[in-house]
């Protein structure tokens, strides 16, 4: 039994292509550019010799390693998803190679400003001997999840090789969206066909989670009062203002991910656009009980009420929306 690695070679190739997801889109996927990686990963595995891949309109891909066991076994699925992160860049990535890592800070080539220095990141001393790859200091890497992705992949090209070791039927499943949290919503879970699925995403070598944050959105809009600066007095509201006094309200003990840790939910403002006429604000809800989410919500829209109350003529939208639940609720009924 052997088996030549090709993870890392798939890992840069993937890397390479631009996946970034749009929240602000509403269609799906979110960036038809997505469908270039997912496209690429069909094509790849017809020439892995699996016979049933597919990218269906939503770029969602779908793709059957077919039993060779004489037992009959559930069929299990693995999943991992091609976007990337909405915040940096995923355009013209360049995966760096840091070979035979000696444990010393880590300067990207391209950005000296940014460093990975093992006092802030004490994993690295786990990687001493190792080669580490980052992106040049320019753009993100794309690791969550193009490495997943390699690594489903490097899997099939395994079993596909060594036709002896045994399995059932193993469903592939790719998804656009991830990154906004819409990576779930047009699987189609009677054709995945699968009684248990495991995403490879996230934590460390060896690690195994079975329960994540559940998640919802939260967007607020401010319409304030404008008019002309040289006659503004008694009669502008400012958005910007408005929108800076509510944040302004939020806890600084707590609430926030930078305040909390564990099991711990936080409420999250990752995105403010806008100016005087009105502003947009987005928010991330996170807790592992689900209830905890409304109350949440219900605190965060009297934080905004109360902040409002010094806008009189000025107004407000708070609209709550669901991007996903913990997998706990679901795998405590399946033990």
């Amino acid at each position: 039994m052997e088996h030549t690695f090709t993870v890392v070679d798939r890992f840069v190739r993937y890397a390479k292509i631009d996946t970034q997801s749009d929240p602000h889109s509403e269609t799906t996927p979110s960036t038809e550019k997505q469908k270039d990686l997912s496209r690429l990963l069909v094509q790849e595995l017809l020439d892995l010799g699996v016979s049933d891949a597919e990218m269906d309109e939503h770029g969602y891909v779908y793709a059957t390693l077919k039993s060779n066991s004489p037992k009959k076994v559930p069929t299990i699925c693995f999943c991992s998803h091609v976007d990337t992160s909405p915040e940096s860049s995923g355009a013209n990535v360049n995966p760096t190679f840091h070979k035979n890592y000696d444990g010393s800070v880590i300067s990207l080539p391209m950005n000296a400003e940014v460093k990975i220095d093992p006092a802030e990141h004490p994993e690295l001393a786990t990687k001493v001997g190792m080669d580490i790859i980052t992106s040049d200091g320019t753009t993100l890497l794309g690791a969550d999840n193009k490495a997943g992705v390699a690594e489903i992949m490097d899997m099939v090209a395994y079993f596909q090789a060594n036709p002896d070791q045994p399995h059932g039927d193993v469903r592939i499943l790719f998804t656009p969206d991830e990154e906004i949290g819409r990576g779930a919503d047009k699987v189609d879970i009677e054709k995945l066909g699968a009684k248990y699925g495991y995403t490879v995403d996230g934590e460390a070598l060896g690690s195994f989670e079975d329960e994540t944050f559940s998640a919802d959105m939260v967007k607020v809009i401010i319409r304030g009062v404008n008019t002309h600066p040289g006659f503004a007095k008694d009669q502008m509201e400012s958005a910007l203002k408005a929108a800076s006094a509510f944040i302004d309200l939020l806890p600084k003990d707590g609430w926030s991910p930078e305040t909390t840790d564990k099991r711990e939910g936080f409420v999250h403002p990752y995105e403010m656009n806008g100016g005087v006429e009105s502003m947009e604000l987005i928010f991330i809800i996170r807790s592992f009980v689900d209830a905890d989410l409304a109350v949440y919500e219900a605190e965060l829209e009297g934080l905004l009420q109360t902040a409002m109350e010094a806008f009189p003529n000025s107004t407000y939208s708070f609209a709550a929306s669901a991007q996903y639940r913990n997998m706990k609720n679901v795998i405590d009924g399946c033990p």
